[in-house]
């Protein structure tokens, strides 16, 4: 009995591994070294799948298409145009069906570190690092993630999340639903999302930074005397600012309290719910508000 019952269990070893070589075949997997010289361009159109895009020291750029099912080049025109300024990829449906029925779908590109980049799908994750040159994202669902970046940057999602990490350059990120993080920014930065909280963690220019519910959290870093807005519907909103810092302050919410640990020279009346001063000698404006939460602004 109990080698009848190895013997079996051997057996569907055997018969599961046998499926899964099976499932492996059938994935579809399209493969293409393109022409691309350092500084040129990369652009990326697909009406669905997520992509994970990776600068690195040798030219040319390297496409793999990857999709659970069989019949991708069935399901899709597949378009590759190269040269050595510019490479694209554009990936569109033959026909339309639903979601269901396309599968899932992933573009992993590594592209000469110094490459100027557009990526757009209809739907999937973006995942972007190690580049050198401007960056404009897009897509329609699904979360974006940006490290390692020395350019400009353009980021919107339909819905997810957004996280940067060591941006050099001034930032753009909107998503219509999801948290936006950002740390180590080199620059400016202007963050939208329809509902979630805001967090940024050093900064050295402008920020904006509006959520229409969710709380705000912005360091604006040592030297930072730039200004901003920070603003949301539902949500507190903390900020931490170097002393030597020269700022117009404005702060004020319709559902809390307004608190500074830093010395601000008040105008006006002064107001549990509003602050109106300058910090240091002033200069820039700072303007803080939310209509459901209380401010505070912290020192460094």
């Amino acid at each position: 009995m109990r080698k009848r019952s190895i013997l079996l269990a051997a057996a569907l070893v055997t018969a599961t591994l046998a499926g899964l070589a099976t499932l492996a075949e059938a994935r579809s997997r399209i493969e293409r070294n393109l022409k691309l010289e350092p500084k040129g361009r990369f652009m990326l159109q697909s009406d669905v799948g997520s992509v994970t895009l990776t600068g690195s020291s040798s030219s040319g750029a390297h496409v793999v298409i990857t999709s659970d099912r069989n019949d991708l080049e069935a399901l899709y025109d597949i378009n590759f145009e190269e040269g050595p300024a510019s490479t694209s990829v554009i990936v569109r449906r033959k026909d339309h069906f639903g979601w269901r029925e396309h599968g899932s779908v992933h573009f992993d590109v590594e592209v000469p570190s110094q490459t100027q980049t557009e990526i757009r799908t209809g739907g999937g994750s973006v995942r972007l690092s190690s580049l050198r040159g401007d960056s404009e994202l897009k897509t329609s669902g699904g979360s974006i993630e940006v490290s390692g970046l020395s350019g400009k940057l353009d980021a919107k999602t339909s819905g997810g999340s957004i996280r940067l990490q060591e941006v050099d350059g001034d930032a753009r990120v909107d998503t219509s639903g999801g948290s936006i993080e950002a740390a180590s920014i080199d620059g400016s930065l202007n963050a939208h999302t329809s509902g979630g909280p805001i967090r940024v963690d050093r900064v050295t220019g402008y920020v904006e930074a509006e959520t229409s519910g969710g709380p705000i959290y912005v360091n604006f870093g040592r030297g930072n005397a730039h200004g901003g807005v920070l603003d949301t519907s539902g949500g507190s909103i903390e900020v931490e600012l170097e002393r030597s810092a020269n700022l117009e302050i404005d702060a004020s919410t319709s559902g809390g309290s307004v608190t500074s640990d830093l010395p601000i020279r008040v105008v006006g009346k002064i107001s549990s719910s509003s602050l109106h001063g300058s910090l240091g000698s002033g200069g820039e404006t700072l303007r803080l508000h939310t209509s459901g939460g209380s401010i505070h602004i912290r020192a460094l």
